[in-house]
Parts: structure tokens; C-alpha cells; sequence
């Protein structure tokens, strides 16, 4: 019997805030232990909680990018469990009223695009971090009341390249509007994988199960393999799927069980009484959306029509600083592809993810001093490292005496010079012989120190040999 998986995914995105969502306190990643801390964050008796502003600017925006409905009305509610990394013993979330419902986000999938429908997005407070160590455990309470939202899509996705696909558009559009940094290895975005499977056209769903709190793209690929794998295991060998919740072990490739899976009835959901609802208008909204980036695969089109690959879209997109950056040089250059080859090529293998030196401005005019063959392409990448405290490119190009010869005269001298001191080579591409012709250019560039312009040499020496 063929089985197929139906997988759903639960994204969780720390937003990108000051401060907490319900407390003044910073959100800085690394700082010590328990110094970013209050009595709210750590639900002291007595204290109560102010809703973050620009936390509910950021749910919108996320609403938005991915094609949701923005709630005019939402609430908060208390989800009820104890676990010692959250110290009021209840956890400030939305249930019955999120500020997002029914979006989509659209991923390639064989020789087209799927939608993949999204159920909600709702504002959330994380919880603290518990710290294993060999004398025992311990909890920084930093992360406690940083603000979360939660992405919950609906059960369409089908294999693990299409969950790994719509992460990764996901993760696109959250960076690119600015409403998270979505950074996996700091647990800026943490994703948990709901996956049942069931006999290849039945339409009821089989029992499922969740791998929680998988911290990379990869893995959580990997993760629904085995789990997939597992659970065909079972139901081939006669067993039955229990409702579980699971780990992914990296180090062992496989998932592992927690606890045998909770349901929304363990939770005693009920009505924050501390906060009020959170009122949204269209003016909110339509401000929003007007502070809003271009969407990376909006970009990457505009980059096709100017004659970039698939490769350089994904590259230029990598991050909304990269893609601004990118766009800045192409506005002032007449020869975008040159300047996304020097970018690409020269540029990001040296600066990586660090902020990069050399103005937008100049690298356009580099790739217009290249594309125009005023001076060479190696030219062009010495005079990047020299042109990032601001100088101009043509007058460093100048000062270095990197502009190419192109006078026919002079090269016509440089060619007669070459032809002299390699005679052997001279008659045999004068008798029509043309590998020849690589021994005259060399000649030629020796001769002018790199300078002269390679097509003008190579029309001057196709004249003398009458082609």
C-alpha cells in the first residue's frame, strides 16, 4: 500500500522590537543571564501587562505580505500549562481571536506553483530558556515576554522539499518586511511540524503527531523524512499512530519521543482579563503596507526582465540590505549585469553578511567604466577595495593608469611593435593562420602593460591579415 504525508506547519518568529511585548525590558540576544528582567516579564503578583505598540504593527505587516486578512478586533487569551521556563504559569497568546486569518503563500512545485493556505497568524509572548548543564539545570528568563507571532498553515503540504520551499519563502518575506530576522541558529525562528499520513486516496486524515522547536531549514526536512518513514513503518507493521509529541535529534537523524501529545482542552484556555482588545483600523493598516519593502520574489522578476539568472535573483534577495543594495547601483549604471557579476563576484565573497564599503554609486560606475571597455574587468575589481572610502572610481583608474588604450593609432604602433618582436607568429597569422593571432595579442598587452583594449587589437591585427 503507497502512503501519502499530510504536513502542516506552525512557525513561530520573534519580532523585531526593542522591547518586550508586555514590559519595557530590552530584547538584545547574548546578554547575560536573567539581566533583561522585570516583575511583569516574570509574572510577579500584582503587575500587569502593557501591550507593545510596534509588536502589533509587526503582526500586521506579517499579515500582509502573506495575503491574510487583518482582524479589525482581536483579543488575548491566558494558555494554561506549567513548565518552569514560564514563570506566571500561563502563557499571554490569542486563541479564539487572532489579529490574522486565512492567508497563503504560493512555492514552486514541479513545473508550477502551489498555494499553500495559511489558518492564522496571532501575537504571542515567548517563554524563558532552560540551560542543561552537568550540575544541573537552570533558566535565564531574557526571552520571556519577547514577542512572538505564530504562523499555523493549513495541512497542505505534501513532501518535505514543499515544507522546506514554503519556509524559505516564508522566511523571504518576514526579513524582507522587516518584521523579524528570522535567524534559525538564535532562535529568532523556530518551526513545529504537525505530519499524519494516510493511504494514497483516502481523504481522512491519519493520526498525527509533532515534532517541536526544529531550529533550520534542513533539518526540518529530515525530520519529516524519518518521521514519515516512521509512522509508514508502524501502520505496514499492524501498530497504530499514537498522538505524540516528539524532538528531532540531529545528531541521530531522527525524531524522539517528549510526551504523549496534549489537546486544546489540557490548555483551560480563557479570556485575558488584563488586556483589552486590540483595535485595528483600515488607516492602520493601509500605513503598514505603505512601509513595506518590494517582496523578494517581486524583485527577482524585475531582475529576469533585466536579464539575470534564476542563480543571481536568488543571490541579490538573500536579504532586503543586499537586494536595496543591488537596485541603488542598477538605477545609476548603464550595464546592470556587469555590476551584479562584480557584486557577486568580487564584492560578497569578501564582505559576506557584513555591511558592504563601497558606495552603491561607485560600483555603478565601475560596471559602466568596464562595460563601456574603458578599463578592463580585472581593472574593475582592483578598483573596488580602492574605492570603498569613497574616491572616485575614474579618478583612482586615472591616478592607478588603469584606463585601456583605445586610440587606433596607438595600437596600431603597439601591434607593428608586437609583430616585430615575434616575427615567426607574425607570418604565420599573415599566412592565415589563426592561433597565431593569441601570440601577437600577448605581444601586445605586454608591450602596453595590460592597457590596450583586447577587441581593438584584435580588429587592427584582423585588418593587417586582410579578414
Amino acid at each position: 500500500m503507497k502512503y501519502e504525508m499530510i504536513v502542516g506547519l506552525e512557525v513561530h518568529a520573534e519580532l523585531k522590537t526593542r522591547t518586550k511585548i508586555f514590559c519595557s525590558c530590552r530584547t538584545d540576544y547574548g546578554a547575560s543571564p536573567n539581566s533583561q528582567i522585570c516583575p511583569v516579564c516574570l509574572g510577579m503578583p500584582g503587575t500587569l501587562p502593557i501591550l507593545n505598540r510596534r509588536a502589533v504593527e509587526l503582526g500586521i505587516a506579517a499579515g500582509i505580505v502573506t495575503h491574510c486578512a487583518i482582524a479589525p478586533v482581536s483579543r488575548f487569551d491566558r494558555k494554561n500549562y506549567f513548565y518552569p521556563d514560564l514563570p506566571k504559569g500561563y502563557q499571554i497568546t490569542q486563541y479564539g481571536e487572532p489579529l490574522c486569518r486565512n492567508g497563503y503563500l504560493e512555492i514552486p512545485c514541479g513545473q508550477g506553483m502551489k498555494r499553500i493556505g495559511i489558518t492564522r497568524i496571532h501575537l504571542e509572548e515567548d517563554a524563558g530558556k532552560l540551560l542543561h548543564g552537568e550540575d544541573g539545570t537552570r533558566i535565564d528568563y531574557n526571552r520571556a515576554g519577547v514577542p512572538l507571532i505564530e504562523i499555523v498553515s493549513q495541512p497542505d503540504i505534501r513532501s518535505a522539499e514543499e515544507a522546506k520551499a514554503y519556509l524559505t519563502a516564508l522566511r523571504e518575506r518576514l526579513v524582507f518586511a522587516d518584521v523579524s530576522d528570522c535567524k534559525m541558529n538564535e532562535g529568532s525562528l523556530r518551526c513545529d511540524v504537525n505530519l499524519s499520513v494516510r493511504p494514497v486516496g483516502e481523504t481522512a486524515f491519519g493520526t498525527r503527531t509533532e515534532i517541536k522547536n526544529i531550529n533550520s531549514i534542513a533539518f526540518v526536512g529530515r525530520a519529516i523524512a524519518y518521521e514519515f518513514d516512521r509512522q509508514v513503518k508502524i501502520l505496514e507493521e499492524g501498530g497504530v499512530i499514537r498522538p505524540q509529541t516528539r524532538r528531532y535529534d540531529e545528531d541521530n537523524d531522527c525524531t524522539v519521543l517528549m510526551r504523549e501529545k496534549e489537546s486544546e482542552a489540557d490548555y483551560r484556555y480563557l479570556p485575558e482579563p488584563d488586556l483589552p482588545a486590540v483595535a485595528v483600523s483600515g488607516d492602520d493598516i493601509a500605513r503598514v503596507r505603505d512601509g513595506l519593502s518590494v517582496m523578494p520574489d517581486v524583485r527577482r522578476d524585475k531582475y529576469r526582465a533585466w536579464g539575470l539568472s534564476e542563480d543571481y535573483g536568488r543571490i541579490l534577495t538573500e536579504s532586503r540590505e543586499r537586494a536595496d543594495y543591488f537596485e541603488q547601483a542598477a538605477a545609476c549604471t548603464h550595464h546592470v549585469r556587469v555590476a551584479a557579476n562584480l557584486l557577486i563576484g568580487e564584492i560578497l565573497p569578501r564582505t559576506g553578511d557584513a555591511p558592504i564599503a563601497l558606495p552603491p554609486a561607485s560600483l555603478a560606475e565601475i560596471a559602466d567604466m568596464a562595460g563601456d571597455k574603458r578599463i578592463s574587468n580585472a581593472s574593475a575589481r582592483r578598483l573596488i577595495p580602492l574605492c570603498e572610502d569613497g574616491r572616485s572610481p575614474a579618478a583612482c583608474a586615472e591616478e592607478e593608469n588603469m584606463m585601456l588604450i583605445t586610440d587606433e593609432a596607438a595600437i596600431a604602433d603597439m601591434v607593428r611593435r608586437a609583430m616585430d618582436e615575434n616575427s615567426e607568429a607574425a607570418s604565420q597569422w599573415i599566412a592565415g593562420k589563426d592561433k597565431a593571432k593569441q601570440a601577437l595579442i600577448g605581444g601586445v598587452m605586454k608591450i602596453s602593460r595590460g592597457r590596450a583594449e583586447p577587441s581593438a587589437v584584435s580588429l587592427v591585427l584582423n585588418r593587417i591579415a586582410g579578414k
